[in-house]
């Protein structure tokens, strides 16, 4: 599966370009025959986002040359995940949050006894998930989400009594279809929760 995932994803390190709000994300998989996906459910005292679940990651800071060096000081710093554990397989599609940072998800492989040590600034938990349940569709639906900006279409995932939606349902998607073929369906582009730069989902 991981050399399927790399030969399908842009593994480049790019350089952080342009302004505005940019953050990364660690997508992590532990290295097993059936991978987990590392999740973490953010702090409640959080200004952005609290008690969601969603991938280790933060802001551009101005010591970060690359997305991949705040990916993975920012999963580092949040669960205590080390740098020089982390094999990268490539980059997905950036998306952007209802906050409008334009997020870059960083997909790698991890070990798959690593040791998750939560920030508790950062994070209230932090766990791991079979990757194959999120491509399982009786988990998986594409919401309408209106507000006085008007209406989006909006992935969201209910798995054992957990809520996860936004970016990082839509990065999870994303991945699965990639992986699996899942053929879930994502919001259309020039949305919210994806920039125009991203290609085409099977329906």
């Amino acid at each position: 599966m991981f050399e399927q995932l790399g030969d399908k994803l842009p593994g480049q390190d790019k350089p952080w370009s342009g302004g505005g709000l940019q953050a990364a994300v660690l997508v992590a998989l532990t290295d097993e025959r059936e991978p987990q996906v590392v999740l973490g459910r953010r702090a409640a005292h959080l200004r952005l986002h609290p008690g969601e679940i969603a991938f280790p990651g933060g802001k551009r800071e101005p010591q970060d040359v690359s997305p991949w060096a705040t990916a993975l000081r920012e999963a580092h710093e949040e669960i205590g995940v080390q740098p020089s554990t982390v094999q990268r397989l490539g980059e997905l599609a950036t998306r952007v949050t209802r906050s409008n940072f334009q997020v870059y998800p960083c997909v790698a492989k991890i070990p798959n006894n690593c040791e998750l040590v939560v920030d508790a600034s950062e994070f209230d938990s932090a766990f791991m998930t079979p990757l194959a349940r999120f491509a399982r569709a009786e988990h998986y639906t594409l919401e309408k989400m209106s507000d006085e900006r008007g209406s989006i279409m909006v992935p969201h995932y209910a798995i054992n009594g957990e809520s996860i939606w936004g970016v990082t349902a839509a990065v999870l998607v994303q991945l699965v279809n990639l992986v699996f073929d899942a053929g879930l369906a994502v919001a259309p582009l020039g949305q919210p929760y994806t920039t125009p730069t991203d290609l085409p989902h099977r329906k």
